[in-house]
């Protein structure tokens, strides 16, 4: 059983892996990208927007499926279309062709980013302690890796095919072959619906949908909010260091890179904290970290002082997202998969909302003051801290553990 779960646990690892790497090569290369296919400033947000769009579909719809096959199932197979959707778009030869890989990549990856954390919610609680932050860890590392082989890509003025052929023959093949050792839990059962709140602490199925809005809503908004604030950093960083802080062009693309780090360091030493402390604690000090942050790049008077305070925002936003996820598993222990697709939604939420938001209010009023929006939004995150606090058997809300002849029942029947 160690062995069966020790195998699930790197497999899913590496899955976590693969699409970070996958979604850092899309994103970094979106200029190459507009240059390759001709497309106008004017559609480009067109094209940008329905990726979260239709991944937000793919995540409703991930719900549905794993009513009739399991999680693991879902990812086995929607991991290799977003690898295969992303060399399309590499390789494709007018807009037509891009929009469909595009489509493709938004749909699978709601399917994708659905059913990878439903998998982490369902191995943690196997576990019984807290692993969720390693696998958004081995994320931020992934996507390190990926936005370095792009700066390759782009230094080297490799078409875009040429730069995403090599990653995805070697993920491709990798992700099938560890996809044989996920490990699908109890907690995912096939044909569980999100429960009322009367049934929420134990693990029964049950109708309200208004009730269910409401116990997922201090999660969604969280979730929501945590999207706004790492989508500011990721589009806006550059912009205000070089345009509000005078930086040069070269300094301007550090921050990203930094944030990248310091998401990765921060998620590899939260579990750990949150073993320590809670997960209620663990995430009220990542908001007021990352509301710190956001505070001093707003009032930051020169480029360095704005860059560390970035690398706080890495720091504080880091937790948030894994221990969303988890906090939907402890909630609806018996229903998690259903209440995880759900909720995933609100990721793509944050990340629509965010980047228009901080530039409308940047043209409209300052871009100083554009920051003081997402830090706002994260010190909202206080008041549903306590929306993380572990139930009262902390990973089964209530409930004995599954035991191990019920969860370790791999992908391929071990």
């Amino acid at each position: 059983m160690t062995e069966v779960l020790r195998r699930g646990r790197a497999s899913l690892a590496f899955s976590f892996f693969a699409q970070g790497a996958a979604f850092a090569l899309l994103v970094t290369r979106i200029p190459a990208i507009q240059n390759r296919y001709g497309v106008s400033d004017a559609l480009l947000p067109l094209f940008l927007a329905a990726v979260p769009v239709l991944a937000g579909v793919g995540s409703v719809s991930t719900e549905q499926l794993v009513k009739r096959i399991p999680p693991s199932r879902l990812l086995r197979w929607s991991q290799p279309v977003v690898l295969l959707a992303l060399l399309g778009v590499g390789a494709g030869r007018g807009m037509a062709e891009l929009g469909v890989a595009l489509a493709v990549f938004g749909l699978a990856v709601g399917a994708l980013d659905a059913s990878m954390n439903m998998l982490g919610v369902s191995l943690q609680r196997t576990y019984g302690r807290s692993i969720m932050l390693s696998f958004h860890a081995v994320y931020s590392l992934g996507g390190i890796v990926g936005a370095s082989l792009a700066w390759v890509g782009a230094h080297w003025h490799l078409a875009l095919w040429v730069s995403y052929l090599p990653v995805v023959a070697v993920l491709l093949p990798a992700v099938l072959v560890g996809s044989r050792w996920y490990v699908d839990g109890e907690a995912g059962t096939a044909g569980a619906g999100v429960p009322e709140e009367g049934a929420a602490r134990d693990g029964t199925s049950g109708s309200g949908s208004g009730v269910v809005f409401k116990l997922l809503l201090p999660l969604c908004l969280v979730m929501t909010f945590a999207y706004i604030g790492d989508s500011t950093v990721s589009n806006w960083s550059a912009k205000y260091l070089q345009d509000v802080l005078g930086s040069s062009e070269q300094l301007a693309t550090v921050p990203y890179n930094v944030y990248m780090v310091t998401t990765l360091l921060g998620r590899a030493i939260g579990d750990f904290g949150v073993r320590r402390f809670g997960a209620a604690a663990v995430v009220r000090l990542g908001a007021l970290v990352a509301a710190a942050g956001f505070a001093v790049v707003a009032f930051a008077p020169g480029a360095w002082v704005g860059m560390l305070g970035f690398t706080w925002v890495g720091l504080g936003l880091c937790v948030l997202v894994p221990q969303t996820f988890a906090a939907a598993g402890r909630l609806f222990p018996g229903a998690s998969d259903a209440a995880i697709a759900r909720l995933n939604i609100f990721n793509y939420v944050g990340f629509l909302i965010g980047s228009p938001l901080v530039g409308a209010l940047g043209d409209a009023w300052s871009y100083r003051g554009a920051m003081v929006v997402p830090m706002v939004l994260v010190l909202v995150t206080l008041v549903y801290a306590r929306s993380f606090a572990a139930q009262p058997d902390r990973y089964g809300g209530g409930h004995e553990r599954p035991r191990t002849a019920d969860v370790g029942r791999g992908s391929n029947g071990l």
